[in-house]
């Protein structure tokens, strides 16, 4: 049986960057990270891509030019877990050992749970910002619509950024009135939930913002199915479970997303599904040689790269105690960053912890729209994220 030190399931950002900061703190660590994919995203850019400022290929690097050195890369898919043997299998029957677990393999994009989706998204005005196969076709739909609705979704749970389907909803805005057609284009925005943002301070600039440009929101509303040939999107209202239809020109889908099927379907996940860790240690609760962190842990806060920024040391630093037969001190406060877009020029940089307490990094009111911080969006932290954060030094 194949056997590692430390295996990483994930080499998306939080295992990436896991592993730098391993191979950092000890090179003669024995690492292995699990990853299937040949190509890896920096997926905050694909707002601006849907929004018509970068293509989607600048947002590629290839895995293998990611994965540190020294670090062991397992090209395979994870098919289960077995952490009573400190055991893994892969999709094709091989079995590999370990001493120590990070389980990040992030988020799982649901398509089918909204009927109708997965065949039309990509056609016929039905856009999506959430793949890379279809990241192109909003940029497309928004620069094609002169007049009609233009319609946004968020769905029920949890998503990748929490503030992410506002962002584009407000590109799209601000194209409309920058090419001359808003007054032609109705702009609505439907979240299943019962505000713009779960943050106070942010969520009341951004309902200014919503109340200035003419954005309608519609809450409580959870869209299930597309109905493509009609153009009409179908809803649930989720007080009153009653269906509501709403026309569309073209229409933005954020897909309804969850832990991976192998993760929730494991001893590792919790009830939800999520991988289940101690929000502030990242040890895993039932299993002490496991830590999680990223998208697929049951950690409460957004599902961000910054946030995984944070946990990455946090976790190191508890691993390494671990492993010198040391409890793990090092904490995690849910600190979290979504910068959100507001227009080709405007960003309210949101930051703040488990309490929902701003936790900014500028000596300035963040909650406030500003060039500079979209300045920073577009390209300080992408900077950041290839130089800086996956080699662990950020």
């Amino acid at each position: 049986m194949n056997h590692h030190q430390i295996v990483i399931v994930g080499g998306g950002t939080a295992g990436i960057t896991v592993a730098a900061r391993l191979k950092n703190a000890d090179a003669s660590l024995d690492v292995a990270v699990i990853e299937p994919s040949e190509k890896h995203y920096y997926q905050p850019l694909w707002t601006l891509v849907g929004g018509g400022m970068f293509e989607a290929d600048e947002s590629a690097r290839n895995e293998a030019e990611l994965i540190p050195y020294g670090v062991n890369w397992i090209k395979k898919r994870v098919a289960s877990f077995s952490p009573a043997a400190n055991s893994i299998t892969t999709d094709d029957g091989e079995t590999i050992g370990y001493d120590y677990l990070v389980v990040a393999p992030g988020i799982q994009i649901n398509w089918d749970q909204v009927k109708g989706l997965k065949e039309s998204v990509g056609k016929d005005g039905v856009c999506s910002n959430y793949s890379i196969d279809t990241v192109a076709s909003t940029w497309k739909f928004i620069r094609e619509l002169k007049q009609g609705v233009a319609l946004f979704t968020q769905p029920a749970g949890a998503v990748k950024c929490g503030g992410a389907p506002q962002k584009i909803c407000y590109l799209a805005e601000d194209h409309f009135r920058r090419t001359g057609v808003r007054d032609n284009v109705d702009v609505i925005f439907t979240l299943a939930g019962p505000r713009l943002f779960a943050v106070d301070r942010y969520r009341i600039v951004l309902e200014q913002v919503c109340q200035r440009k003419k954005v309608e929101p519609r809450y409580r509303h959870n869209l299930v199915e597309i109905r493509p040939a009609s153009k009409e999107a179908v809803y649930r209202h989720m007080d009153t479970d009653e269906e509501l239809v709403i026309k569309y020109d073209m229409i933005h889908v954020t897909p309804p997303m969850s832990a991976p099927d192998f993760v929730a379907q494991s001893e590792l996940a919790g009830e939800t599904g999520w991988v289940e860790v101690d929000k502030h240690t990242l040890q895993h609760t039932r299993f002490p040689n496991v830590y999680g962190l990223g998208d697929a842990s049951s950690l409460p806060t957004s599902k961000t790269g910054a946030a995984i920024r944070k946990q990455a040391p946090v976790l190191v630093a508890n691993l390494l105690a671990s492993m010198n037969q040391q409890s793990p001190t090092a904490s995690y406060d849910g600190y979290t960053s979504c910068p959100v877009v507001t227009g080709y020029d405007s960003l309210v940089l949101a930051e703040f912890d488990y309490s929902g307490q701003p936790a900014e990094t500028f000596p300035f009111e963040q909650d406030k729209e500003r060039f500079s911080m979209f300045m920073s969006k577009k390209f300080g932290l992408p900077a950041m994220y290839w130089h800086g954060m996956l080699k662990g030094r950020v």
